[in-house]
C-alpha cells in the first residue's frame, strides 16, 4: 500500500511509514537483511575492508553472507558498523531506526525492551549504537546562523542535599537558517575561547551570526545580538529562536522521555536530537536509509560505553 501523505501542520509534504507497513516491508529475516544490504550498497555490494566490488555472494559462512575475492574476507551488511558482532536480528535493528527516526522526544531503553522483547541492558546498548551514527559535525554554513548555549542537570530541589549545587553541563548548539541544520556540543564553560573553538569552524565567509547578549560572543565577526537581558528576544531578523526552539524539544525529551542524561552520555543524546532534526524534511524510509549509511566506519562496544560507570 502506498503511503499517504499527511495533511496536517509541519513537514506535511513527507512519506511516512507506518508500523504495519514496515512489518510487511519487512516480514522475515532475510528480507530485513537484504534491506539493509540494499540501504548500505545502493549502488552494489562492495568489500569493508578493501571496497572491491568483486564479491562471492551466500558464502557458506553462517553468519557473514558474503566474501571479497581479492581480500578473502568474510563480511556481512554489520561488519565495520556500529551493528558489527552484534547477535540481535536485522528485523530487530531496523525497527529500533524507525523509532527512533519517527519519535522526535526519543525513546526510552525500557521502550525497546518491551517493544523488541530484549532485555534493557541490550536495549541501552541498541540506542547508543545508534547515537553513535549520528556524530555527524557539519560546517561551514551558509547563514545566518544562530549560536546559544543552554544547560543539562537535575534540578537542586530534586536533590538530595549532599548533592545540591552540583555543576551543569553545557552545551552549546547553532542553527543555520539556510539549510535548518543544527550542531551542538558539549563545552567546558562559556568562556570566549572555548566557544569560539565550536563556532569558527562553522562560518563561511561573510557568515553573519545571531546570538544573545553574553560578552563572550562579541569578538565574532559580521556578529548582532540581541538583549535578553533587558528584555529584547527580536530586532528584526536577529534573534536566537530557532536554536532555542531545539533546546526546548530536547528538553522535553530529556524530562518526558529519559528523565537523566548523565555527562558521560550526553554528546551522544546531544546527536541524536541534532541529527534526528537534521534529516526531518526526508521521507520516513529515506530517513531510515540515512541512518544505515552513517552507521558505516562507526563501533561503539558494551566495554567502552559502560567504562568508568
Amino acid at each position: 500500500m502506498e503511503p499517504i501523505r499527511g495533511k496536517g501542520p509541519g513537514k506535511y509534504y513527507r512519506k511516512g511509514l507506518t508500523l504495519i507497513e514496515l512489518m510487511d516491508m519487512l516480514p522475515s529475516e532475510p528480507a530485513a537483511e537484504q534491506w539493509f544490504i540494499t540501504a548500505r550498497w545502493p549502488s552494489g555490494i562492495r568489500c569493508p575492508w578493501c571496497g572491491s566490488d568483486n564479491v562471492q555472494e551466500k558464502s557458506a559462512h553462517p553468519t557473514m553472507h558474503h566474501r571479497c575475492r581479492p581480500c578473502s574476507k568474510f563480511f556481512s551488511a554489520k561488519t565495520n558498523t556500529v551493528m558489527q558482532r552484534s547477535k540481535l536480528g536485522y528485523r530487530t535493528w531496523a525497527i529500533a531506526i524507525y523509532l527512533l527516526v519517527t519519535n522526535q522526544k526519543g525513546v526510552s531503553s525500557m521502550k525497546l525492551h518491551r517493544d523488541l522483547g530484549i532485555p534493557q541492558t541490550i536495549a541501552w546498548h541498541l540506542a547508543h549504537r545508534i547515537r553513535k551514527a549520528w556524530d555527524n559535525h557539519h560546517g561551514p554554513y551558509e547563514g545566518p546562523l544562530e549560536v546559544d548555549e543552554t544547560y543539562f542537570g537535575g534540578k537542586d530541589r530534586n536533590r538530595p542535599w549532599y548533592k545540591r549545587g552540583a555543576q551543569k553541563t553545557i552545551v552549546v548548539g547553532a542553527k543555520d537558517r539556510a539549510s535548518n541544520e543544527v550542531t551542538a556540543t558539549i563545552v567546558a564553560d562559556r568562556t570566549r575561547p572555548e566557544l569560539t573553538k565550536f563556532i569558527a569552524p562553522l562560518l563561511d565567509v561573510g557568515t553573519e551570526v545571531y546570538t544573545d547578549d553574553l560578552k563572550s560572543y562579541r569578538s565574532l565577526p559580521n556578529h548582532e545580538y540581541v538583549r535578553h537581558t533587558i528584555g529584547e528576544y527580536v530586532r528584526y531578523q536577529v534573534h536566537t529562536n530557532g536554536i532555542e526552539s531545539f533546546w526546548a524539544m530536547m528538553k522535553r525529551g530529556y524530562q518526558g522521555t529519559y528523565h537523566k542524561m548523565s555527562p558521560k552520555h550526553l554528546q551522544r543524546y546531544v546527536d541524536e536530537f541534532s541529527g534526528r532534526h537534521n534529516i526531518r524534511q526526508l521521507d520516513t524510509m529515506m530517513q531510515m536509509i540515512v541512518v544505515v549509511q552513517m552507521m558505516e566506519g562507526k563501533r561503539l562496544t558494551l566495554k567502552e560505553l559502560t567504562r568508568g560507570r
